[in-house]
Order: C-alpha cells, then sequence, then structure tokens
C-alpha cells in the first residue's frame, strides 16, 4: 500500500469514504501512515491489582494515534464508520483475566504485526472497503460490510468441520490487533459479510458478535437446537446477547421467559413481544437451592413447565440455578461467565435428570451468514440504545462495564453523525422506525 503521512480523520481517503466516493476513486488514493484508534497501552499493564474495588476503563482506554498496519495477502482494509462495545472490551481493558498483550505477543510469533506496543481494540464493525489483499476474490474496494468476530487461519483440519473448533481461532480485536474501535480496520475476507442495506451505520455496527453468539446457542446445530415450543429461559434477556436471543426464540416458535433486573428493562421486554418477564430482584439470593426452588417455581407459574433450554452468560451468580431449573432431558447452553469463571452447582440434578451442559462459543462464517441473512431481511433487529462518538470509548466500555445499559453500545468512527447509511428506505419504512429503535427509545 502506498502511504501518506496524515492522520487518518482529516486524510482525503476518509473524506472520500464520507463523500460516498467508488471503490476506483478509493483505491487511486493514498493510505494514511497512522489512524486514529481506541488502544490498549503495554506500558499499563499493571495499572489496576487485586486490591482495587474499580477497576475503571476510563483509565487504560486511549483514544490517538496509531501506526497503520500492512495487509496480509487474504485481508481487506476497512474505512469503518461504526463500531460497537462488547464485553471482551471491557475485559481487555482492565487486564482480566489475562492482558491482551499475551494474546499478541504468542500470534506474534507467526504474524509479527500484532505484536505491538498498542492492542487496537473492537471486535465489531460497519464500513467501506478501502484496500483488498491480492489473494481476495469475493470482495472489492467500495464494497459496505459487517464484519463478523471469529478470525480462523483455516489450515486446521477440525477448521474445515466447524471454524470454532481450529485451533488457531481468535477473536478479533480481543486475541488480535487491528480492531474496529478506530477509523480504520484490518479484516479477513472470511469475516465479511454485506450491510444490511436498511440499516444506519451504527444500527449495522451493533449486531454480529452478539447475534451471531446468540444463533449459534439457540439454533445452530451445536447448540441447544431449539424447536417450536420449547421454553426458554433467558438471563440478561435485554443484555447484548440476551436482546438478540429473545428475538430468535419468538421466530422460531420458542416460548422466551426472560429475566431482567428492573422496571424499565422489564417493560421493555414487554415491548418487544416477550410474553413471560421474571424480575430478578425477586430472587437475590440464588446461591443455594432454596432460591433456585423458588425461580423454578415462578417459571413453572407463568408457562406451566419447566424450561428446555437455559441461555446462560452470567455464570457464577446464576449457573447452579440454570442447572437445577433447566426440565428433565434439557439443557444450559453457556457462552460466558461475566460475574465470574468458577461455577458451584448440584450435580445430582445433572446426572440424575440427563441435562447437559453446552459450551457454545462464538460463530463460524456460515451461521454469522445466517443471522445477517435475517437481519438483512428484517426479522432481526438491532438492540441498539446509545451511540458514543470514538473519541468517548473509555465512557462508552464504562456503561458496559457498570451494566448502565440496555442492548448494544455503539462508537461513530468515520460516519459524521447518527443516522447515516441507509439504502433501502423502503424496508426499513415497512419495518417501521418504532421496532428498529426499540431500544434507543428505552428509559
Amino acid at each position: 500500500m502506498t502511504r501518506a503521512r496524515v492522520p487518518a480523520k482529516g486524510h482525503e481517503l476518509a473524506q472520500a469514504v464520507v463523500a460516498g466516493a467508488e471503490g476506483a476513486e478509493l483505491e487511486r488514493l493514498e493510505v494514511p501512515t497512522v489512524y486514529r484508534a481506541a488502544h490498549l497501552r503495554k506500558d499499563d499493564v499493571g495499572t489496576f491489582d487485586q486490591h482495587d474495588q474499580d477497576k475503571d476503563v476510563r483509565r487504560t482506554l486511549h483514544v490517538g494515534e496509531v501506526p497503520m498496519p500492512e495487509l496480509a495477502e487474504d485481508e481487506v482494509l476497512i474505512a469503518v464508520m461504526a463500531g460497537a462495545i462488547n464485553y471482551n472490551t471491557v475485559w481487555s481493558a482492565t487486564f482480566e483475566p489475562v492482558p491482551t498483550f499475551a494474546f499478541l505477543e504468542r500470534f506474534g510469533r507467526t504474524d509479527p504485526r500484532h505484536d505491538l506496543p498498542t492492542h487496537v481494540l473492537g471486535s465489531d464493525a460497519a464500513g467501506v472497503i478501502v484496500r483488498t489483499g491480492r489473494a481476495v476474490r469475493r470482495w472489492r474496494a467500495g464494497d459496505r460490510v459487517v464484519t463478523s468476530p471469529a478470525y480462523v487461519d483455516g489450515e486446521d483440519p477440525a477448521g474445515q468441520q466447524d471454524g470454532m473448533l481450529a485451533a488457531d481461532l481468535r477473536a478479533w480485536g480481543f486475541e488480535t490487533n487491528f480492531g474496529g474501535l478506530a477509523d480504520f480496520a484490518v479484516a479477513k475476507a472470511t469475516q465479511l459479510l454485506p450491510k444490511p442495506r436498511h440499516l444506519t451505520w451504527e444500527e449495522a455496527a451493533c449486531n454480529m458478535l452478539c447475534a451471531s453468539t446468540a444463533y449459534r446457542m439457540l439454533v445452530g446445530e451445536r447448540g441447544a437446537r431449539m424447536k417450536q415450543g420449547d421454553v426458554v429461559l433467558l438471563w440478561g434477556a435485554t443484555g447484548g446477547l440476551g436482546g438478540y436471543g429473545v428475538q430468535l426464540v419468538r421466530n422460531g416458535g420458542g416460548i422466551p421467559v426472560g429475566v431482567v433486573s428492573s422496571r424499565e428493562k422489564a417493560d421493555l421486554l414487554r415491548r418487544m413481544g416477550c410474553p413471560y418477564v421474571i424480575d430478578r430482584s425477586q430472587f437475590e439470593d440464588l446461591s443455594d437451592e432454596k432460591g433456585w426452588r423458588r425461580l423454578g417455581a415462578e417459571v413453572r407459574r407463568l408457562v406451566g413447565e419447566d424450561p428446555a433450554i437455559v441461555f446462560e452468560y452470567t455464570g457464577r451468580e446464576t449457573f447452579g440455578a440454570s442447572v437445577y431449573v433447566a426440565r428433565r432431558g434439557g439443557s444450559v447452553v453457556t457462552c460466558g461467565s461475566s460475574s465470574g469463571y468458577e461455577h458451584t452447582y448440584d450435580n445430582r440434578h445433572l446426572w440424575m435428570k440427563l441435562k447437559r451442559i453446552i459450551g457454545s462459543h462464538g460463530a463460524n462464517y456460515q451461521e454469522c451468514h445466517e443471522v445477517n441473512r435475517l437481519i438483512s431481511l428484517g426479522l432481526i433487529h438491532p438492540t441498539l440504545s446509545a451511540v458514543y462518538p470514538l473519541e468517548r470509548t473509555g465512557e462508552a466500555a464504562r456503561a458496559v462495564q457498570f451494566n448502565r445499559h440496555v442492548g448494544k453500545v455503539g462508537v461513530l468512527a468515520l460516519a459524521p453523525g447518527e443516522g447515516l447509511g441507509v439504502e433501502d428506505h423502503a424496508l426499513r419504512e415497512r419495518i417501521g422506525e418504532d421496532r428498529l429503535r426499540l431500544f434507543r427509545t428505552a428509559p
């Protein structure tokens, strides 16, 4: 790539993207040598210690210039219009459970570009391709795309069965560098999907990590394989994952039972069309069987039976209850542990009642394609609730760190404002702004 020694934000390539230039023009313009990005600094590792009660991500998330990397032959350079915060941004900025620079150092043994003193974060993005590597066949400059988060090399034979089984699987912008919370991002061609034409940049940027993860957990053949009529208990049902989980359950003929932590979130859940809502504050103590029994009784009171599937990502605080309340022969599908990794549960309720615990991580490219198709058809809607400028990425991550949000939190990069990027206005009108912006109107 040719380089221009000008910061990205004011650079003519960025300006041309914002102006809607065609691919041929974008290819003629030089790529800047540096670009603006939300990043960590290796020197900040150790900022927090075990005695810190508040590991404030604003202390370690910096926004400033970083060097522009070279492209590998199977990669593209994306001018990012918008990105989104995921919980892995919080983990990264608190250096837990391990500093992400350890991931970059290990990756650097095979790809030295990633082992840098700065780590550009972000596992979601929507934008415009401005450069392609020489081996990229299906994409070209000017294409509008969203990114999926799985970064897979593909030489591992297991990856041909399921990309998530590949030994070299990495989470983009978490276990790799050059992520989506920036003016430019580097992604593999196999991460790319067409941007849904009826969505704004910030709406398009917020979906893929959480929506595809929920799809694999509930619908994909490697997850719980929900069928019509299944009762599904969803923890954090208005969160980043839960908001998509509820939609997938309803679309697939399941019966969602959403668990939330406030009256406002309960109201939002009902507006989403979730018929059964549980206020978690009624079950403060879920540490023993007494609390589990009360929760199970409430589910049965609402729907008349125990859940066939429990949708789990909160971890330590809820896992024992999840194993208990799942019906005989039911499943607990888990993709995370935001409240802690060490889980305690009564194994008698697992083995004697023939229940299953299913581990689920991210989504492979085909699963991402399927969920992006649902979004593009207007069958799954964004859960975007708030949007911050890139300069305030620290504040955006802070909101997620303390659960001061519903759904997803977006970040504008090159997009000069909200509401831009819509191409299919007719589909947007058929769906309705009230549905597309439902989470934006939540208290």
